[in-house]
C-alpha cells in the first residue's frame, strides 16, 4: 500500500525574526489541504531544516501533524549525515505521530553505495511506520544508484524512493530495478509527468507551494486514465517551474509566497534574498498565474 498516491507539498517553514511563524504555518497547511495536495513533508529540504534548531523542528513536526489531524500523511524529514541522529530523529517523529519518514542520503561525509544500504536498513530496524529514501545528489553528493535501489528492496520498512537525481536515463533503469517493489516519486519537478508515465507513485512538488491545484490536477488527470490532459497541464508548468529554481531552493519558492501574501519571513542565513533580476522574472510568472 503507498503512503500517498498523486501531489505531495515539500513544504516550506514561515520564519518570525526570532523562530517559527506558526500562524503562518497553520494558513499553509490549511491551503495545501483545501487545493487537494495528498500529503505534507515537513523539515525536507525546502523547509531549511539545516537552519534549525532541534527544538524548532521538533515544534513544527508536532504542530503540522496535530493542524492536519489525520486528514492527509504527514512525512517527516529525519534524514542526515550522523546516523545516530537520524535514528533519534526517526524515533521521535514517530512517537508524535507521523506517518512516515523522509530519509536523505548522508551528505558532506557521504558513503558508498553498502553504506548506504547499511544506513537505511539501521534507522529501518528502529522504527515501524514507513521511509522514502530521497536521492538528491546535487546537495548530497551521494547517489543512490539503480543497482543498489534494488538490492534495498529488502528492508522492511523502506517503501519508496523520492527520485531527484534529474536524470532521466537513471529514473528509467530505477523503475527497471526495483520492480514495483518500491514507489517511486518524483522529487523534480521538471519530471513530474515523466515519473508518473513510468510508474510513479506520485510526486513530491516544490511548485506545488504555491500551485498546488495545478500540480494535484496532473496527477489526478494522469490516474483517471487523461494522460494527455496530464501531460498537457504539466507542460503549462514549465516556465513557473524554472522561475521557481532560477537560484536555489527555496529562495524563490519562499519568496513566491510572501509575494502571494503568506507572511513567510526571511530566508536563514547563508541563503540569501533573491537578487532583482530574477525577482522580476518570478513576478512576471506569477502574475501570469493571477498569483500576485
Amino acid at each position: 500500500m503507498s503512503i500517498f498516491y498523486g501531489s505531495g507539498t515539500a513544504l516550506i517553514t514561515p520564519f518570525t525574526q526570532s523562530g517559527v511563524n506558526y500562524d503562518t504555518l497553520k494558513k499553509l497547511i490549511e491551503f495545501q489541504i483545501k487545493n487537494g495536495t495528498k500529503a505534507l513533508v515537513i523539515c525536507g529540504t525546502t523547509g531549511e531544516p539545516p537552519t534549525m534548531t532541534t527544538e524548532e523542528k521538533h515544534e513544527v513536526m508536532q504542530f503540522a501533524i496535530k493542524t492536519v489531524n489525520k486528514r492527509i500523511p504527514v512525512i517527516c524529514g529525519t534524514g542526515g549525515n550522523c546516523t545516530k541522529n537520524v535514528v533519534e530523529s526517526s524515533v521521535y517523529a514517530e512517537s508524535i505521530g507521523a506517518d512516515a519518514l523522509l530519509v536523505v542520503t548522508p551528505y558532506y561525509n557521504k558513503c558508498t553505495q553498502n553504506g548506504l544500504i547499511q544506513y537505511y536498513q539501521t534507522v529501518s530496524d528502529n522504527v515501524s511506520i514507513p521511509i522514502i529514501a530521497y536521492n538528491v545528489p546535487s546537495r548530497t553528493g551521494v547517489n543512490i544508484l539503480p543497482d543498489t535501489a534494488k538490492n534495498m528492496c529488502g528492508i522492511k520498512n523502506l517503501k519508496a524512493i523520492k527520485e531527484a537525481a534529474g536524470n532521466l536515463e537513471q529514473l528509467k533503469k530505477l523503475f527497471e530495478a526495483v520492480e514495483g517493489k518500491l514507489d517511486i516519486y518524483s522529487g523534480d519537478d521538471k519530471l513530474n509527468y515523466k515519473t508518473l508515465e513510468l510508474g510513479g507513485a506520485g510526486v513530491i512538488s516544490v511548485v506545488s507551494n504555491v500551485l498546488p491545484d495545478v500540480v494535484n490536477k496532473v496527477c489526478s488527470e494522469f490516474k483517471n486514465g487523461n494522460v494527455l490532459k496530464a501531460e498537457q497541464i504539466h507542460n503549462t508548468l514549465s516556465e513557473i517551474t524554472d522561475a521557481l529554481f532560477i537560484e536555489v531552493n527555496p529562495i524563490p519558492v519562499k519568496t513566491a509566497l510572501n509575494l502571494m501574501g503568506f507572511e513567510c519571513g526571511k530566508l536563514r542565513a547563508p541563503l540569501t534574498e533573491m537578487e532583482e533580476d530574477n525577482k522580476k522574472v518570478l513576478i512576471s510568472e506569477l502574475k501570469k498565474w493571477n498569483l500576485i
